[in-house]
């Protein structure tokens, strides 16, 4: 048994990995780490531009693909045979847990993080498209992303909330999935069919922080690498004031599963800091931890087994308010990162779509070097 392993047996979290590629699913590296203790695997954009344009697993797939149709559609092609195939690496995880893991998750295009409609539309059409039980599907929880995460929900599907940076977006994220399941219980629907996780960003939150401390000369107070985990802390104290009570009661009467919070962007940003922080600091029932490799690694070597995630909330609270006194605004910290993440998303995707058009234009013209 592995420290990955008694995370999830001891404290209740589950472990997922944040990569997916090719290579690691037809090789057999996917496999081994489910047997090592991963439990679900994320992506996004830049993890699909990093895996299609650094291996040549693609190429013969994109060759025929490109020539029967553009180049977007190819990547969805390939994108989501990369997920059906992880799907079925983790199904008797998601079978062997009652369908509480073993979950695969695929983003929307970032290019619809301000478009409602449009991301109902995707979600419903990549929910077509991989007609698995164990397929989420990731949607921003932008101000127009909100809506769209409801909507899925009273469905029906399976949604991965993701780009979440503050305690009263997070709230509305949790309000859309209680609607939903709402909604989805007045329309007599199966409400224990439906998993969704809230993915909290993490390192992000430090990265702003710390350099706002340090233009406000508050670098060597104390202040700095703490406001992520403290904000953490405190949306875990939502999560479980919100999936409790009357209304949750009645929800959870009609088989309802709760949203787990996610901890994303738990590599540390800053060598200064403990490799594990975002992990170590953040362990408790209920939740998930999406890890990459060089994470997943560390947890293994020398991960700590310890409930944390609540621990001394007076004190996250406080660390919270005294970054307010000094000048941090933590609502436009947010609205600064979540615009990053879309931006990050959209320049990977638009990078990605650009290295696979030069491809295709080098096969047209009877090339056939990698990207």
């Amino acid at each position: 048994m592995t420290r990955l392993h008694e995370l999830y047996s001891d404290q209740g979290q589950s472990p997922w990995i944040d990569n997916l590629n090719r290579p690691g699913i037809e090789g057999g590296g996917l496999a081994h780490l489910v047997e090592e203790g991963i439990r679900g695997v994320t992506s996004n954009p830049t993890i699909f531009e990093k895996a299609m344009t650094g291996s040549d697993a693609y190429d013969e797939q994109f060759a025929d693909l490109v020539g029967r149709g553009n180049v977007e559609a190819a990547f969805w092609d390939m994108a989501i045979d990369d997920v059906t195939g992880a799907c079925g690496v983790l199904r008797a995880v998601h079978d062997q847990s009652g369908g509480t893991d073993g979950f695969v998750s695929l983003e929307v295009s970032p290019a619809l993080a301000s478009d409602t409609a449009g991301t109902v539309e995707a979600a419903r059409s990549l929910h077509r498209r991989i007609s698995l039980p164990n397929l989420m599907v990731k949607i921003p929880a932008t101000e127009e992303g909100v809506p769209a995460i409801r909507e899925m929900i009273a469905e029906g599907r399976n949604i991965n909330v993701t780009l979440i940076f503050s305690l009263p977006r997070y709230e509305a994220v949790i309000e859309a999935y209680l609607t939903g399941l709402e909604r989805l219980a007045a329309a007599g629907g199966d409400l224990s069919a439906v998993h969704s996780v809230a993915s909290f960003f993490v390192s992000r939150v430090d990265t702003e922080v710390d350099r706002r401390l340090g233009k406000l000369g508050e670098s060597g107070t104390g202040l700095v690498g703490k406001a992520a985990v403290a904000q953490a802390r405190l949306a875990y104290e939502t999560f479980r004031r919100s999936f409790s009570g009357p209304r949750w009661d009645a929800l959870a009467a009609r088989g309802a599963n709760v949203q787990r919070p996610l901890w994303a962007s738990t590599s540390t940003k800053n060598p200064a800091y403990p490799d594990l922080l975002y992990v170590d600091s953040l362990i408790g029932p209920d939740t998930v931890n999406t890890m990459p490799d060089a994470t997943v690694e560390a947890f293994l070597d020398h991960g700590q087994l310890a409930r944390t995630v609540d621990h001394d909330l007076d004190g996250a609270r406080a660390h919270l308010e005294r970054l307010a006194e000094v000048g941090v605004d933590m609502a436009d910290v947010a609205r600064v990162l979540e615009d990053e993440g879309v931006a990050s998303f959209s320049k990977s995707f638009e990078q990605l779509l650009q290295a696979l058009t030069d491809k295709a234009n080098g096969l047209r013209a009877g090339g056939a070097s990698g990207v």
